[in-house]
């Protein structure tokens, strides 16, 4: 079969089924469950302490663009019985537990479900096995740390950035550029969530591939994320019509899907990326050509180096051979002094 978007697409899905994609994905979505208490107590925990630097309203703001936000992907039971009250218990008494034992171990098992996905990444990639294994996990959680850093500041600057950004400009213009961060707030969101995706990819591999070739999976897995989230509303705004024990039902099962369905969204993409690689080999960037320069004469070094040992060996060998007796014609080895005078005669 030629090269082209039918043989890539199904590339993508023979590779995914044969890695067990389902299996993964159900593996990412118990380790995103359960790593979520710890993930929001190292968050939010730390979140708290802001707002003792720039005050309590900063706090406030957090959660509330958190509520916002999550009503604009889970449904109201979601946020009202799970989310909601994790998050208000979290930053008001989560920051004592910051400072405890605890938080580390919250660390360890906050980091599992990025080292789930940094697993599966591997193995879509076929690089499962290049990295150790106690680094890989000890890899993912430096990640996992860095990430946490990074939401951390991040956060309150979502929080208050709008508002902050529109106070900068005239009285006059304030309502319309507020019109527009509304507008561009959630495509910008988008953007940076694709952004985030595809530097996930290229920081995952051991043997890593320039940060482009990770766009074409980030954006199938945002495709996907939003094909599974408004599917999944549906489905719940359905099952929920049917009956309050349903409903009741219905909001943890739709939870763990939605986790599901987020692993499966980034093994996806990271299975479509795999594909183009394979297809479209992308070129060596300088940093590699320079590495294999390196080992190249490296290897030449060492080819060198046994050939000439080898060499030595066998001149050696050939030095230390003594030398054999002449010998009559009947086979007896004659004396040394009639060698001499053999010698002597035949000069």
């Amino acid at each position: 079969m030629r090269r082209g978007p039918l043989r890539l697409i199904l590339r993508t899905l023979d590779k995914a089924w044969w890695d067990n994609i389902f299996s993964e994905s159900a593996a990412a979505a118990f380790w995103q469950t359960l790593s979520m208490p710890p993930l929001l107590l190292g968050l939010l925990g730390s979140v708290g302490f802001l707002g003792d630097w720039f005050g309590p309203e900063v706090v406030d703001a957090v959660h509330d663009k958190i509520l916002a936000f999550s009503r604009t992907v889970f449904t109201a039971n979601v946020v009202d019985q799970i989310i909601g009250p994790t998050v208000a218990d979290i930053l008001t008494r989560g920051r004592s537990e910051i400072v405890s034992l605890g938080f580390l171990l919250s660390l360890w098992a906050g980091s599992s479900a990025l080292a789930s996905l940094v697993d599966s990444i591997t193995l879509a990639y076929n690089q499962y096995l290049v990295r150790n294994s106690v680094w890989q996990r000890i890899f993912a959680l430096l990640l996992y740390l860095v990430c946490l850093v990074l939401a951390v500041v991040g956060l309150p600057i979502i929080a208050i950035g709008p508002d902050w950004l529109v106070s900068f400009f005239p009285r006059d213009y304030q309502d319309d550029i507020a019109w527009l961060i509304q507008a561009f707030y959630y495509p910008a969101a988008a953007i940076g969530l694709v952004l985030a995706l595809a530097t996930l990819y290229k920081v995952s591999l051991p043997r890593k591939l320039p940060w482009h070739r990770g766009l074409p999976g980030a954006l199938l897995a945002m495709v996907i994320f939003l094909c599974a989230s408004i599917g999944l509303r549906v489905y719940l705004t359905w099952v929920t019509s049917t009956g309050y024990t349903y409903g009741a039902l219905a909001t943890p099962i739709w939870f763990l899907l939605f986790a599901f369905f987020i692993g499966l969204a980034i093994i996806m993409g990271a299975q479509f990326n795999n594909a183009i690689q394979e297809m479209y080999p992308a070129k060596m960037t300088r940093r590699e050509r320079r590495r294999w320069r390196r080992l190249e004469m490296k290897r030449l070094a060492q080819r060198m180096h046994t050939e000439e040992g080898y060499r030595a060996w066998r001149n050696g060998q050939v030095q230390d051979t003594p030398k054999e007796a002449p010998r009559a014609p009947n086979g007896t080895p004659l004396p040394e002094r009639v060698d001499e005078q053999a010698e002597q005669r035949g000069s």
